[in-house]
């Protein structure tokens, strides 16, 4: 690897390890590569490059989501789907937790974002959950790693910027996701079952009444049409994933402001601010990796490891096993959506030597990079359910081994039986054979 490249990587580490935010890092050790390195058309055809990594019609998916889930926080939407899912499981060993892993599933298939989820739902799950006798560990461990249901469930931010760098369809990468994230709700709820089986601590509900549950299904009824309106409207054909964003937004609104009646008016301006600042910095980290990707493109970085990769390893399983390490560890230090526009473009043009589906590799890469959120040291869901229980970072990750031992244990089914998660994008028409060209960033 030349010179001017170590020298660029070693300042990106050096700028991260000094706690500099990853956007700057990968903006300034980007723009330092270039005028430094590179010729000076290069240089000037990278501001080019930032607006056109910004003006691409596949982010005003990720933009009205995000305002979707901030309409959900505001308003009682997600509160009506807790006590939803409440009901129907509360009366188990354990039925408050399973409640809150459950419920994130349901504010993931809707917000798509994991952060979103945490601080939606973490900040009034945490103090139910040790209120009702479940230990501080557990309550903390579950709210800090059931969120990241948020970008496995579709919709999904990260999927959405892989589909945006392949030829993939987002339909069917949503597709993928469902399976997975079954199994991690599944296997956190038996896990839950079994750990207060026999405790004597916990406030277990009674069973409700038939029409104490039809009671509350009415009370939700308009809360829970609105993924079923995503997901029937999306895989239905009836409209796009871009538009079903739009639909799910005026949607939110509507229930929020005229059924549930728990906006007024005068919030609205409050929820598209905070939307259009989050979506603000979404761009800016879009704009940072765009610049650090297109210096890795001028110095022929992806091509150099594509050789060094194919020369060592032989086996498709092999390679699947590197690279779950190789993300893993990424994840602990870049958030999802640098990961995703930095590491996508090197590896994806590796996918077609190994054999391996662009769709099911989307799968892997955003599950691996969800677990991120949850590792050390750079792990914001940690920090996020650190703050809200005030307990450091050393107590949340021993909070957390359990749940990431479930969670790395259905990363590793669905790498080596990829049919298990592919089957449903098959089966409903969205899957098909790629071609090996994967267009530029």
């Amino acid at each position: 690897m030349d010179t001017s490249v170590i020298i660029i990587l070693l300042l990106l580490m050096g700028a991260m390890a000094a706690y500099v935010p990853v956007y700057m890092s990968l903006f300034f050790t980007g723009i330092l590569g270039f005028v430094f390195f590179a010729p000076e058309t290069q240089t000037l055809m990278l501001v080019q490059s930032f607006f056109k990594s910004m003006d691409n019609f596949a982010l005003v998916v990720v933009l009205f989501f995000i305002l979707c889930g901030n309409i959900m926080t505001a308003g009682t939407i997600v509160e009506k789907l807790i006590k939803m899912v409440n009901t129907l499981v509360s009366w188990l060993p354990g039925g408050l937790g399973m409640a809150g892993c459950l419920g994130c599933g349901l504010f993931g298939a809707i917000s798509g974002s994991t952060v979103a989820t945490v601080v939606a739902l973490g900040g009034f799950m945490i103090p139910a959950l040790i209120k009702n006798g479940y230990s501080e560990k557990y309550s903390v461990g579950l709210m800090t790693t059931a969120p990241n249901l948020g970008i496995i469930i579709p919709p999904s931010i990260s999927m959405i910027l892989y589909a945006m760098i392949t030829n993939v369809s987002l339909q069917g990468l949503f597709l993928t996701g469902f399976i997975p994230g079954i199994f991690i709700m599944g296997f956190t709820c038996i896990y839950t079952y079994f750990l207060f089986k026999d405790s004597q601590t916990i406030v277990r509900m009674p069973v409700p009444s038939f029409g104490e549950v039809v009671t509350v299904f009415k009370e939700g009824f308009w809360s829970l049409m609105l993924p079923v309106i995503i997901f029937v409207g999306t895989f239905s054909g009836v409209f796009t994933a871009n538009e079903a964003a739009v639909v799910a937004c005026m949607y939110a609104f509507f229930v929020e402001l005229i059924i549930h009646k728990s906006m007024k008016f005068r919030d609205v301006k409050k929820v598209i601010v905070g939307s259009a600042v989050t979506s603000a910095t979404l761009l800016i980290i879009v704009a940072g990796a765009t610049c650090f990707g297109r210096y890795l493109t001028f110095e022929n970085v992806p091509g150099k490891i594509a050789e060094a990769v194919i020369a060592h390893i032989h086996s498709g399983w092999t390679f699947l096993m590197v690279i779950n390490l190789f993300l893993l560890v990424v994840g602990m230090f870049m958030d999802v959506i640098s990961a995703t526009l930095i590491i996508g473009p090197v590896i994806i043009p590796l996918l077609p030597t190994f054999d391996i589906d662009f769709m099911h590799f989307g799968l892997l890469m955003t599950v691996n990079l969800a677990i991120g959120y949850c590792t050390p040291p750079v792990g914001v869901s940690m920090y996020i359910t650190g703050a809200m229980a005030n307990k450091d970072i050393i107590y949340v990750t021993k909070a957390v081994i359990p749940f990431l031992v479930i969670q790395l244990a259905v990363l590793f089914m669905m790498t080596y039986l990829p049919d298990v998660v592919l089957w449903l994008p098959k089966a409903m028409g969205f899957w098909e054979a790629i071609d090996s060209s994967i267009p530029a960033l």
